[in-house]
């Protein structure tokens, strides 16, 4: 896939093992979705993105239980794997990626600017999690970075 940008591998690889995708963002705020159908053709397998920047936003598309709100916080793993699962949920796609995390300005010694939560689940296979630490880059290069990190997972969960 050489020449091809993170987008069209995504797109490329999703056509080839016919699956479609989902994205569940919360700091990125479309930013995944937005890349992936900036590209012409990208609704064959683009099923649909969900923005959900508040909790209620979280819980009412969804599903993420206030109680794992309550006790995790919204940038946490648990959330970030409930709010893909919640993605596959509500669509048609057999893929889907969630990010939660503190673009910045801001944070706490508990939660710091640039912690982002990651969640990768797949019909049939256990929902994969992880937190990324990308650091005070400010808030547009943590955004960019989240994006770029949900374009890899997705990647790797189509191979």
């Amino acid at each position: 896939m050489a020449g091809l940008s993170l987008p069209e591998q995504v797109l490329q690889a999703a056509r080839f093992w016919g699956l479609r995708l989902a994205t569940a963002e919360s700091c990125t705020g479309g930013m995944v979705a937005a890349a992936l159908t900036d590209i012409p053709g990208s609704s064959d397998v683009f099923d649909r993105g969900f923005v959900t920047y508040s909790n209620a936003a979280k819980t009412d598309m969804l599903g993420v239980a206030p109680r794992t709100l309550a006790d995790h916080g919204a940038v946490s793993e648990e959330v970030a794997v409930q709010m893909a699962q919640g993605a596959l949920d509500h669509s048609l796609a057999d893929v889907a990626v969630s990010i939660t995390g503190i673009a910045g300005p801001g944070g706490s010694e508990h939660k710091p600017e640039g912690r982002v939560c990651f969640a990768i689940a797949r019909h049939g296979q256990p929902t994969r999690s992880e937190t990324v630490e990308f650091g005070a880059l400010g808030r547009a290069q943590v955004r960019i970075a989240a994006r770029d990190h949900a374009l890899r997972l997705i990647l790797t969960a189509l191979d």
